[in-house]
């Protein structure tokens, strides 16, 4: 990988860390802000996203190392809508997955041809974020829809 591939790609890299990182921070957030009869299940679910983009944040920070970069001290976006309805905690949760799962693809753009390991890397990642959104999706449909949900 030459050195503007490796810049590219870290600069990539740093994108996913900070989008995760924010993932981290809206997902407990959102966990403490559900309320009503289905709040354990959802709560759990909530916990489990957050631990998984901590998760995926350090694996794209270990990878900036490999590479010879340094990780970002950055984190994403944090918007808060103030609305705490759980379709508007999903539709937000939503958007974030979106966000990702661009991210993802572009780095996968940069490393495509560059390197089996971060191809790789790269369209697991893909295939996580996208499953996350369909998930998201599902639970923003009312029960009995099949339609995808277009919000």
């Amino acid at each position: 990988m030459d050195a503007s591939s490796k810049k590219a790609a870290i600069d990539a890299l740093n994108r996913i860390m900070e989008l995760e990182l924010a993932g981290v921070v809206k997902y407990t957030h959102y966990a403490l802000m559900i309320y009503g009869y289905q709040r354990i299940p959802i709560v759990s679910w909530m916990k489990a996203n957050a631990d998984e983009s901590l998760a995926h944040a350090h694996k794209a920070g270990e990878l900036v190392t490999l590479l010879g970069g340094q990780p970002s001290l950055k984190i994403g976006p944090l918007l808060e809508s103030e609305r705490h309805d759980l379709g508007d905690i999903l539709r937000e949760s939503l958007a974030h997955e979106r966000e990702a799962l661009t991210a993802y693809y572009d780095f996968l753009k940069t490393v495509t041809g560059k390197s089996v390991h971060l191809e790789e890397y790269a369209r697991d990642m893909v295939m996580v974020e996208e499953l996350h959104q369909d998930e998201v999706n599902k639970m923003l449909r009312r029960p009995g829809e099949t339609a995808v949900f277009k919000g």
